[in-house]
């Protein structure tokens, strides 16, 4: 058996090889067809493999059987392999000679693809706005292209969907105003509200501990500014410090989280969305509007602030809240006014409301912006960098102020408690100091907050040499940041003395602190 299957395995190379060998010799003796193709055909010849394997089928055994099958397999791996290689060399020539021809064409189609998905895409992206919309109210359908649906804005609807439901709650003949309780002083006011994030009936969950003077800053700076930036390191309160007056004044803050995708003013008001024709409010704007029906304070928080740049998106707050007149406090919304627009958005313009303050809580780490000068100087900054210690609080009842009553109020401490004629000479001959020492300058603008800010911060129940040492370290000496650090190494300690011997030892010490934490940058 061994023999035949020794036969068989000389027969089938015979054949196999034969035909290999005629791929390079043409001679009769190696193939007998001659040629290129008559040597394919010889290896490939299946139905001379078929008549070898059944003249020895008989002679083998199972094992020998199941050997010869394996060669025909073989073969048949040969003839797919060299199939492979021909469309695979072959493409390779192909593309060699046409190559560039081919792949202008791919290119052809595949920017026609493209242009096609961008179409598609743009029609989804208008059919979502639509959907986001019919989220906020309206009733939209999903339909076609070219055919009609209900998100089409219907002939004497408003194109400000939420505005105008203002206007219809406070145009219902059962709304009542609110009544104010004016009969306390502003260091009452700074008392009982921390009484109250204390220990309240509102939130009793929920016990927020602040330090009389936070609660001072605060509230001094409302006099000063109408952007607040409370700044720090994260877990102190921050945020909580804003929501927590909202409450106590009986009317909740807006909080708005300002994300790093925030580059305009769109992301404050909102925007006309052409497709539907109708204009996609936010929650400010919508407080906003509120605010101009009633005498409330309202405050708005952009929480995170600094994670998008600042002077991106509150660019045109920061120079429209610091017009001298508040009848210039005016934004368009849109081109031109509609019959249909809210009774206060008049020719597609809309009044800021003189009753709303905004508070931007800001960290100071690499996931965030450096706040610019330009913010700074517009704003009151708040440094909170510790959590105060627990005290036994009254319960205490929230408190609805009038704005108008809160702005007297203001306006009072500002005459009742002028700054000092000698302080003020203090720092007129502070600013020639730095200007020669540290090249610095203060301005028009933080004399004017110095003036505005220190009679109010004594009011709440602070001192005048206290108040002064916040505004010099908070909107001047802040700037030292910004210098060498190495250049103005040697003028540090004298400008220490200089503290010493103008306002006493015991006084600037905030100052001090900060100068003496600078020092240690060097």
């Amino acid at each position: 058996m061994v023999n035949k299957f020794t036969q068989f395995l000389t027969e089938f190379f015979r054949i196999f090889f034969g035909g290999i060998l005629g791929l390079f010799y043409s001679s009769p003796s190696v193939n007998n067809r001659g040629g290129v193709i008559g040597a394919i055909h010889q290896m490939f010849d299946i139905p001379q493999y078929i008549d070898l394997y059944k003249n020895y089928k008989s002679e083998l055994s199972a094992g020998q059987l199941i050997g010869a099958i394996l060669c025909f397999i073989l073969v048949i791996a040969v003839f797919i392999l060299l199939i492979w290689l021909a469309i695979f060399f072959g493409k390779r020539f192909f593309k060699k000679i046409f190559g560039d021809k081919v792949l202008n064409q791919d290119l052809v189609d595949e920017i026609d693809t493209l242009r096609k998905e961008l179409i598609k895409t743009t029609k989804e992206k208008d059919r979502i706005l639509g959907l986001k919309i019919a989220y906020q109210g309206y009733d939209i359908l999903e339909g076609e292209e070219g055919e009609q649906t209900s998100g089409e804005k219907k002939e004497g609807e408003s194109r400000f969907y939420k505005l105008t439901e203002v206007d219809t709650f406070y145009a219902d003949p059962e709304y009542t105003p609110r009544e104010y309780d004016n009969s306390f002083t502003l260091e009452q006011i700074c008392d009982r509200f921390r009484n109250y994030a204390a220990n309240n009936p509102d939130r009793p969950w929920r016990k927020l501990y602040y330090e009389p003077k936070i609660v001072r800053l605060f509230f001094a700076s409302l006099a000063t500014t109408r952007l607040v930036i409370l700044q720090g390191i994260s877990g102190t309160g921050k945020t909580s410090l804003p929501e927590a007056i909202g409450h106590f004044l009986d009317n909740p803050a807006t909080i708005a989280s300002v994300q790093p995708s925030w580059r305009d003013r769109t992301e404050l008001f909102g925007y006309f969305n052409e497709f539907t024709k109708r204009f996609n409010e936010t929650e400010i704007l919508k407080s906003m509007y509120e605010a101009t029906f009633n005498e409330d304070v309202y405050i708005t928080v952009l929480d995170e602030m600094n994670i998008a740049r600042v002077e991106y998106y509150f660019a045109e707050m920061l120079s429209i809240l610091e017009m001298p007149s508040r009848d210039q406090w005016v934004i368009d919304l849109v081109p031109s006014g509609w019959p249909s627009d809210p009774k206060h958005v008049i020719k597609g313009r809309f009044r800021l409301p003189e009753n709303m303050w905004y508070v931007g809580t800001a960290n100071n780490d690499d996931s965030t912006f450096a706040i610019s000068d330009k913010v700074y100087d517009r704003g009151m900054p708040i440094n909170i960098n510790s959590k105060a210690a627990a005290f036994d609080a009254p319960l205490t009842e929230k408190l609805p102020i009038n704005y108008k009553h809160l702005e007297s109020l203001f306006k009072k401490a500002q005459e009742e408690h002028k700054v000092s004629e000698e302080n003020l000479k203090k720092f007129e001959d502070m600013d020639d100091y730095v200007i020669e020492h540290f090249r610095l300058a203060f301005g028009n603008r933080i004399v004017k907050q110095l003036v505005e800010f220190v009679p109010v911060y004594v009011a709440c129940g602070g001192t005048e040499i206290d108040g002064l040492d916040y505004v010099l370290c908070n909107k001047i000496l802040r700037k030292f940041e910004s210098l060498n650090l190495a250049y103005i190494r040697d003028e540090v300690d004298d400008y220490i003395k200089y503290l010493d011997d103008h306002f006493g030892k015991e006084n600037m010490l905030e100052c001090k602190d900060y100068l003496a934490r600078l020092k240690k940058l060097f």
